[in-house]
């Protein structure tokens, strides 16, 4: 299908008239945060609902802290490794399988040492009377608070093909047609920036910008992320009568994130008769804060088995985001001037992220050990976007239409094989927030943990995987998609001390 055809069949795409950036898809990156938690717990897939008595119970389920006995900290760094594989160019059905080039995948790698916890509890014995039976009552109120990477923002990928069917050049002129049908001038715009550097253009139609080049041009982008999320908690659990454990918790959360993307476009232009390369550019830089707040009780039927659950509300972030958009042509014919422009755009807005509802069973074999498993709830649906600088209608609706709820799984088992001697495992499932091009995240993790007087040593590591599908530009189902296969291997090791 020829590139000028492809106008009359796209779908409605966001109008870079007088607006900002889209923001709908960062705001479900940072509703995804997980709980940060010890080594112990990331062994065992973070199902940590329903045990108590770790660290983690500070930033996940605070009831968890009325199991301490004695004060306790504890310190995380990790080591994170992050592979990438990617498959580029697939289509959509529009096509059909005989317009289907043969893909080509790009493997690219980032590493990085981070700190991801440090935790502290203080236990609180209650006083009884003289006389009053010391295993009856509030026995306990514990306080804990903690430092959490909750979500890393670390990674590199790339892809390069030839792409016969569609340019990023239908993606500006289908961007110049709807300025005319809206009256709005070109001029310091994208498709304004387009039409100057003369990759497209309306000489057969005043009313109407075509794509100036052919197709069969070589398409390729390298984008590179950093940053994370991190958040203090700060928690109090309860014990009472060694049935009953409840806890309120409260954290304030952080985020930076930072990405550069240039998609880069080779080809002909047949109406300058010139070879060209054309680069768009987009960076980010965007900081954030808020808070939420948590609650939650575990409940001991018999000695042998724990029942919890816990309530976290929205998180209520305010986040600056400054966007940096270029566009760059270079023309093989010195008589052809290309150019270069840019531009700055800076917005606030707050976020709220979904409310989290979890439950989660725990079953113990004595000193022996223990099985543990977590369902958690969210909504994406309920994310929602508000701020004075930019209209969010379309971020809203975008969010009610290709996001979904979810239900996410944990799984994990502890073996005490020695006195001192600890063996762990765990698995994980969870659910994409999006309807189309995602797959659901899993994880898998296995650890080792070692305890000597008052000190304890962990180990973990963890292999999370999903593969994501990233659009380069948007003009419906003619728009080509590059496979994302996202592999992180983690290692973690936990130093604590009980005192």
């Amino acid at each position: 299908m020829k590139a000028k055809h492809l106008l009359l069949a796209m779908a409605t795409v966001a109008v870079s008239q007088h607006a900002f950036a889209q923001y709908s898809q960062d705001a479900i990156r940072f509703s995804g945060a997980d709980v940060g938690s010890t080594s112990r717990v990331k062994a065992i897939g973070n199902a940590n609902i329903a045990i108590g008595g770790d660290l983690t119970s500070i930033a996940n389920n605070p009831a968890g802290l009325g199991f301490f006995t004695r004060s306790e900290l504890s310190i995380t760094p990790e080591f994170n490794m992050n592979r990438t594989n990617s498959t580029y160019p697939r289509f959509g059905s529009a096509y059909g399988n005989s317009s289907n080039p043969a893909a080509t995948s790009t493997a690219d790698q980032r590493n990085a040492l981070n700190f991801n916890n440090a935790s502290v509890v203080f236990y609180g014995q209650l006083n009884k009377g003289r006389g009053e039976d010391k295993t009856k009552g509030w026995l306990s109120v514990n306080f804990g608070a903690s430092y959490a990477r909750t979500n890393d923002f670390y990674q590199n990928y790339s892809y390069r093909a030839v792409n016969p069917n569609s340019s990023i050049s239908d993606y500006y002129a289908y961007l110049g047609n709807q300025a005319i049908d809206n009256g709005y001038s070109l001029d310091g715009y994208l498709e304004g920036w387009a039409r100057d550097q003369r990759l497209i253009n309306n000489s057969a139609n005043v009313n109407t910008y075509v794509p100036s080049n052919t197709l069969g041009g070589t398409e390729s982008n390298v984008s590179t992320s950093t940053g994370g999320q991190s958040a203090y908690n700060f928690a109090f659990g309860a014990n009472y009568s060694n049935k009953l454990y409840l806890g309120l918790g409260l954290s304030f959360t952080n985020i930076r994130y930072n990405t550069t993307t240039d998609f880069t476009e080779d080809n002909y232009n047949t109406v300058l008769n010139s070879n060209y390369t054309s680069t768009y550019t987009r960076d980010q830089v965007t900081k954030g804060n808020g808070f939420n707040a948590r609650f939650g009780l575990i409940y001991k039927p018999v000695e042998t088995v724990r029942l919890g659950a816990s309530i976290t509300t929205p998180t209520w972030y305010t986040i600056d985001d400054n966007s940096y958009e270029g566009l760059t042509t270079r023309y093989a014919s010195a008589s052809n001037a290309g150019g270069r422009n840019s531009d700055t755009y800076p917005a606030r807005y707050n976020l709220r992220t979904p409310f989290k509802v979890a439950g989660g069973l725990a079953v113990f074999a004595g000193k022996y050990g223990f099985i543990t498993g977590d369902v958690e709830y969210l909504d994406y649906t309920s994310t929602h976007i508000d701020s004075e600088d930019y209209d969010v209608t379309q971020d809203n609706n975008d969010i009610k239409r290709n996001y979904q709820s979810v239900v996410n799984a944990r799984l994990g088992a502890e073996a005490r094989l020695t006195s001192s001697f600890f063996l762990r495992g765990g698995y994980g499932i969870y659910g994409s927030p999006s309807k189309m091009n995602a797959t659901d995240r899993t994880t898998v993790s296995g650890g080792l943990g070692y305890r000597f007087a008052n000190y304890y040593i962990d180990a973990t590591y963890t292999h999370v995987s999903n593969t994501t599908t990233m659009t380069p530009y948007d003009i419906a189902e003619y728009s080509p998609a590059a496979d994302i296969k996202n592999r992180n291997s983690n290692v973690f090791l936990t130093l604590g001390l009980r005192f």
